[in-house]
């Protein structure tokens, strides 16, 4: 569990420090106040870039005339359990360095090993036309839930990632006249047949647990979704293929698209360029075609359905986020997130401009006032 929080120019903040107890903790105060940093400072305790997608640079606070942004720091302390503390910690050492870096109890480790401890879960307003908005959003967003239970998925996924910009950067090098290496080729095409077979496995097998989840919550007041995943190597992996046949797929069909991808200056095959699909069950419509509260609800059941998952197989504590929680849900549903977030007893961080949107929770969550880089507990 998470028992404080503390950020040392990060952002808006030159420093803060938000002491956590058990429950959920409603974070509120006017537009630009800061409230989304704090939720930014806690999804950086998982691998990748974070709610926001930014880099460790635009992370520095900056003063007025400042050209860049400062060294910052982001620090956790966890209750382990019988007395001991836990801390994890993640920023950069000067100002302007590019790369962030992760502690653990004081000693630099990978930032995978962040998983270990806490499984950050989040939603953001973005997220309320997922279904409608771009594919490549949707699948970070899917992957993002299939590594917060398989950790191992977000190294495969940036191995893939790192062999596939090599791969371009060789292909438009001899599109501009450079001879490109097939041996080197080869050697890249083989990588990422293997990362993107074991990505795909990941992802069906993610599927269809977070389905089975889904299933099981047909008695609360949200809408489900009958999910999917296009895309030819999550489709082999759904039919039942085993890694190595996939891998031969992929292998076949990136060999077959070099000079298709040379030509358009990107990678137009492979596992990156699959999608998650959902169906509205009970209209029976594409997800796509529903309102932002609709997509907003079904995100929503999806996440919940993988934090009863987490907590099931037990392991690091899931931690939800939800930047706007209230934001496109009707009463009705805005209690029933609350209610669930109690009942599954989830250290939930959620934002909002008024504390009354946040009614429901009166009594049961921890109030936080935020406002001009301070935070300010209620009662």
């Amino acid at each position: 569990m998470i028992t404080a929080l503390t950020l040392t120019d990060f952002r808006s903040y030159a420093s803060a420090t938000l002491p956590v107890g058990a429950g959920p903790v409603v974070l509120h105060g006017p537009n630009g106040a800061g409230k989304t940093n704090l939720l930014e400072a806690l999804s950086l305790f998982t691998p990748g870039r974070g709610l926001r997608g930014a880099t460790a640079v635009e992370m520095g606070r900056r003063e007025p005339g400042e050209a860049g942004g400062r060294a910052w720091a982001v620090a956790l302390t966890l209750d382990a359990g019988d007395g001991d503390e836990i801390k994890l910690g993640t920023g950069v050492q000067s100002a302007g360095a590019a790369r962030r870096i992760v502690r653990i109890d004081g000693e630099t480790a990978p930032p995978g090993r962040l998983l270990d401890y806490l499984r950050p879960v989040w939603a953001t307003p973005e997220q309320d036309r997922l279904f409608s908005d771009a594919r490549a959003e949707r699948l970070k967003f899917f992957d993002r839930l299939v590594f917060a239970a398989d950790p191992a998925h977000a190294a495969t996924v940036s191995a893939y990632e790192k062999a596939l910009r090599e791969r371009l950067r060789l292909l438009t090098d001899g599109a501009e006249g450079r001879e490109a290496d097939p041996l080197w080729l080869d050697a890249l095409e083989l990588r990422l047949a293997e990362s993107g077979a074991r990505a795909a496995m990941a992802r069906a097998s993610a599927l269809e647990a977070l389905q089975a989840g889904i299933d099981a919550r047909g008695d609360r007041p949200f809408p489900q979704a009958d999910l999917g995943l296009s895309g030819e190597a999550e489709g082999l992996a759904v039919s039942g293929a085993d890694e190595s046949a996939i891998a031969a797929v992929i292998r076949e069909g990136m060999v077959r698209s070099r000079g298709r991808d040379a030509a358009a200056g990107r990678s137009l095959y492979g596992p990156h360029r699959s999608d998650l699909t959902a169906l509205h069950r009970e209209k029976n419509r594409p997800a796509a075609e529903g309102s932002s509260g609709e997509q907003k609800a079904l995100v929503l059941n999806l996440i919940l359905a993988q934090i009863v998952r987490l907590k099931s197989e037990g392991g690091a504590s899931p931690v939800l986020l939800l930047d706007e929680a209230p934001a496109h849900l009707d009463a009705n549903r805005r209690a029933a997130l609350f209610d669930e977030i109690v009942a599954l007893e989830l250290q939930a961080f959620m934002t909002g401009t008024e504390a009354a949107l946040f009614e429901d929770l009166k009594g049961r969550a921890r109030f936080v006032r935020v406002e001009g880089g301070a935070l300010l507990a209620e009662g």
